[in-house]
């Protein structure tokens, strides 16, 4: 084969590729679409229970029974077909953990959907959320956090907070609390995301190394201090998402 033929194989399209990662897209953007306006509905309805209101998104996928179907009239198949399977194929392997290497969401919905699959374990989703930072999280749901989703952010951030990332994680925080109806997903944590949010903070706190009054500081490190991502800029910043958050 020569050079030219070798450099034209290597132009050639795979359409088949291209079409199974738009389908996943769209699945995934559908799925973030429905879940969103079952929330709103929901608010709507004024129900009388986060569990009441968690039942109806996590419903929403849900459609009625034709006729037949509740007649008995069609044979019943497996909801999942891949239960069927005995076991994963060493590609579909390679396939996931590149995924969870290459973790690099260009919208909220394509978070949402490879958090979920390919993500399940909290140091994972804790080095996810680093790598993607405070700015990077923050424009990807500038409009709404999914539904649940704020919880688990939380979640992994307490379970695995260190403090050499503690600059990063008050970033992602405050990122967080920028985003559209921070109010409304923080009013709707359970109980256990709640006591993981107060759990993250107060390792936040924890981390705080006692520092010296301005007497004792030099007069270049009084400088360093009022510098922009200085100390005392950090402390405000803590000081502020304590409040942000409704951490007791």
């Amino acid at each position: 084969m020569n050079l030219k033929q070798t450099m034209e194989r290597k132009d050639i399209i795979d359409f088949k590729a291209l079409e199974k990662e738009l389908q996943a897209a769209l699945s995934a953007d559908e799925k973030y679409k429905r879940e969103n306006a079952a929330k709103l509905r929901a608010v709507e309805q004024k129900v009388a229970s986060y569990e009441e209101f968690r039942s109806i998104v996590l419903a929403s996928h849900l459609k009625p029974l034709e006729r037949e179907a509740r007649t008995g009239g069609r044979r019943a198949v497996a909801w999942n077909c891949h239960t069927t399977q005995t076991g994963t194929s060493q590609d579909e392997t390679t396939e996931i953990s590149q995924e969870k290497t290459l973790f690099q969401p260009e919208t909220s919905a394509e978070f949402y959907r490879d958090w979920r699959r390919h993500l399940r374990s909290g140091p994972e989703r804790y080095q996810a959320l680093l790598r993607l930072g405070g700015p990077k999280l923050g424009h990807l749901f500038r409009t709404d956090v999914g539904f649940g989703l704020l919880g688990e952010l939380l979640v992994a951030l307490a379970d695995h907070v260190r403090p050499a990332d503690r600059l990063v994680v008050l970033g992602i925080l405050h990122s967080l609390a920028s985003t559209g109806r921070f109010t409304l997903n923080l009013s709707l944590l359970s109980r256990a995301e709640r006591e993981s949010c107060r759990g993250l903070f107060q390792k936040l706190q924890a981390t705080s190394a006692p520092r010296p009054t301005k007497e004792g500081l030099s007069q270049k490190e009084r400088g360093l201090e009022e510098q922009p991502g200085g100390i005392q800029e950090e402390e405000r910043l803590l000081q502020e998402l304590l409040g942000l958050y409704k951490v007791d």
